[in-house]
């Protein structure tokens, strides 16, 4: 690792088998926590390269517990993390909007790393119990149209380093990764990033996987679609730049979208999305991130036409009853 560190220290960039041997190594516990901490901090001072993240997401790829749901032609959405805005779980809600209009989705989650709730915690808080079972997982998406994947139960590799990400408490280049390693690996995927190097930087990994993708970016820094400004959505040829009021929406304020200091507050947030007591903006927030979903699975119909859908979805209580089901489905 010395030598690596050198190499990186010397603005020295990895290539894509050199990243992949390295994630190997550290999964197999070859380096120090001092050694990953140093890793991790080459990536918060330099922007990563497609080589290296592409040769990071192989590794996780190859070490993870596969699962094969591909006949669902599932979708996800997933934020990188990483903005500071500590939102409450909109890819989340967005993803069980999808479900019930019958849409396939596999959800692959975690714990917060740098936010108060990940997904892994809202479903915790509602009595979800995590599972790598196929038959349970085939179950839920027949019954529910949608699976969670528990990131740590399918990818091993990452509690090698669980404790240095939590102690550092910063995004880090694994945050960069969690959505490029679904171990389903879904036909399609709405991803939510924090910058706009990372919005052109994922466009130009997902163009390499043959993956169906929206990479999304607020142009305020929120790594979803916040509605608190312009966003720009860059598709596999394409980059467009939207307003809330394009939409037909008013612009939220930062505060509408907090999700609470505690795991508890956040789920709450997410259960009054799900159940339609949400105030305005929190329904309409993940309407638009739904939304933008739907277009991506069926590309012919217009913004408009998936935005109603979406909020249909929701204040019909045909999202709370599928979620309450899948609660029901997947409990402890």
């Amino acid at each position: 690792m010395k030598e690596i560190l050198y190499k990186l220290f010397e603005h020295q960039y990895l290539g894509r088998e050199e990243s992949c041997r390295i994630l190997h190594e550290m999964a197999d516990g070859h380096y120090t926590e001092a050694q990953v901490a140093s890793l991790i901090t080459v990536f918060l001072m330099r922007s990563i390269s497609v080589e290296e993240l592409y040769g990071f997401r192989q590794a996780l790829l190859e070490l993870c517990k596969p699962v094969d749901l591909s006949d669902y032609a599932s979708m996800d959405i997933v934020g990188t993390g990483g903005d500071g805005k500590n939102t409450f779980n909109i890819s989340t809600a967005a993803c069980f909007v999808l479900a019930a209009g019958g849409y396939p989705v596999v959800k692959h989650g975690n714990y917060g790393a740098t936010s108060v709730s990940g997904a892994s915690n809202v479903m915790e808080q509602h009595g979800v119990a995590f599972t790598d079972v196929p038959d349970r997982l085939r179950r839920s998406m027949d019954e529910c149209h949608i699976a969670f994947l528990h990131a740590p139960l399918f990818n091993p590799a990452l509690k090698a380093v669980a404790g240095v990400r939590k102690h550092l408490g910063v995004r880090s280049f694994f945050n960069l990764l969690g959505p490029l390693v679904n171990p389903a690996r879904p036909a399609y995927q709405l991803l939510g990033v924090y910058s706009l190097p990372m919005l052109r930087l994922y466009t130009y990994v997902y163009q390499a996987t043959g993956t169906r993708f929206a990479v999304v970016h607020s142009l305020d820094g929120y790594d979803e679609i916040s509605l608190t400004g312009e966003f720009k959505v860059s598709t596999n040829g394409q980059e467009n730049v939207y307003t809330p009021e394009m939409l037909g929406l008013s612009r939220l304020r930062e505060t509408d979208l907090y999700g609470g200091d505690t795991p508890q507050k956040a789920a709450r947030i997410f259960e009054a999305v799900m159940d339609g007591s949400a105030t305005e903006a929190q329904k309409n927030c993940v309407a638009a991130n739904a939304a933008f979903a739907i277009r991506l699975i069926c590309p012919t119909k217009s913004i408009a036409d998936c935005l109603a859908e979406a909020r249909e979805l929701l204040d019909s209580g045909r999202a709370f009853q599928n979620f309450r089901h899948f609660v029901e489905l997947n409990k402890a």
